[in-house]
């Protein structure tokens, strides 16, 4: 076929041709094969003059075996596993890399991850870890920077002057307060985008609900918040009802008693744990000072024009 694979009859054909003087598409149209398959038959085989059918079915070997793929690499068995079963442990570490897949970890972190949570060390080299997991170093290089991102893997300085990567025993711990920094990140952009678009808004009120949830969820994560982030977060809230008018940072300092710094960071706390002072909000107006409204997200859009409706209407009389 004209797209298959030379055989060995091919070759002796070939041979034959060329010692008989025949040019390369005549031999190629008497093998019905393209010309250029001739060609670079004989190119790559000794040319003319040097070709040998038996030479160049051993080159074809030869080639053919370094063209097929490699088994797959295995992950290691960890170090200083006297006495374990190093195919129970084997299977172990590839479901625990497997699982950490399944979770959404680029398969070499989780592997590299596996490989030295696995390990007793807990702590390998980069030449360590090419050798274990069979890959170019430039792999293990990517995938230990999107772990160490995360903060579950540390670098440091081993001996002659290598690095080397360590995974500690607190690793689960650090990982759980990077996840709630960065859902404490996505709460305070969230909150920032519903001041921008409004909460009455849609836009707005999906950011508001967004920045609530990650706002719980980052609290709940981190142990949730102190009871004097609290306490000074309603003692604020209360200056500002009583005040009844929007208040500086400045103003609220003074009437508190209070270093400015404090407000600030209580005001922030206002903001920041919405469920503990809900139903009310703090918001700032466009010259920065602060008041406080009911969270607009508590009543309908009818609701509050019937509330506002109420208020427009002076009633001839007050029954209780």
């Amino acid at each position: 076929m004209p797209g298959g694979r030379l055989s060995d009859q091919d070759r002796r054909h070939i041979a034959s041709g060329l010692g008989e003087g025949l040019g390369y598409a005549e031999i190629a149209r008497r093998l019905g094969r393209p010309t250029s398959t001739i060609s670079r038959e004989v190119a790559r085989n000794g040319g003319p003059e040097g070709y040998r059918a038996d030479h160049a079915r051993e080159a074809a070997g030869r080639r053919a075996r370094r063209r097929r793929p490699a088994p797959p690499p295995e992950l290691p068995v960890a170090d200083g596993a006297g006495g374990r079963d190093p195919e129970a442990v084997r299977a172990f570490v590839e479901r625990f890399a497997a699982l950490m897949v399944q979770t959404g970890l680029p398969r070499m972190a989780a592997r590299v991850l596996a490989c030295l949570y696995t390990t007793d060390s807990g702590a390998l080299t980069p030449a360590e870890l090419v050798k274990r997991l069979r890959v170019s170093p430039a792999s293990v290089s990517k995938a230990i920077g999107y772990l160490a991102a995360l903060e579950v893997i540390r670098r440091e300085r081993g001996a002659r002057r290598g690095e080397r990567y360590v995974i500690d025993d607190d690793v689960w711990e650090r990982a759980w307060m990077a996840s709630a920094r960065s859902n404490a990140m996505w709460a305070d952009a969230a909150r920032e985008g519903a001041e921008i678009f409004g909460a009455i808004s849609p836009a707005g009120a999906r950011l508001d609900r967004a920045g609530r949830f990650f706002a719980r969820l980052s609290d709940d994560m981190a142990g949730g918040p102190t009871g004097a982030a609290v306490g000074d977060a309603l003692t604020v809230l209360a200056a500002l009802v009583h005040a009844s008018t929007p208040l500086s940072v400045q103003q609220l300092a003074t009437a508190l008693d209070w270093p400015a710094d404090r407000v600030t960071s209580a005001l922030h706390d206002a903001e920041r744990y919405a469920d503990v002072i809900d139903p009310v909000a703090l918001r700032r107006t466009a010259d920065g000072a602060c008041t406080i409204t009911a969270r607009l997200d508590r009543l309908t859009t009818t609701q509050r024009e019937a509330l506002d409706g109420c208020c427009l209407r002076t009633p001839a009389s007050s029954t209780l």
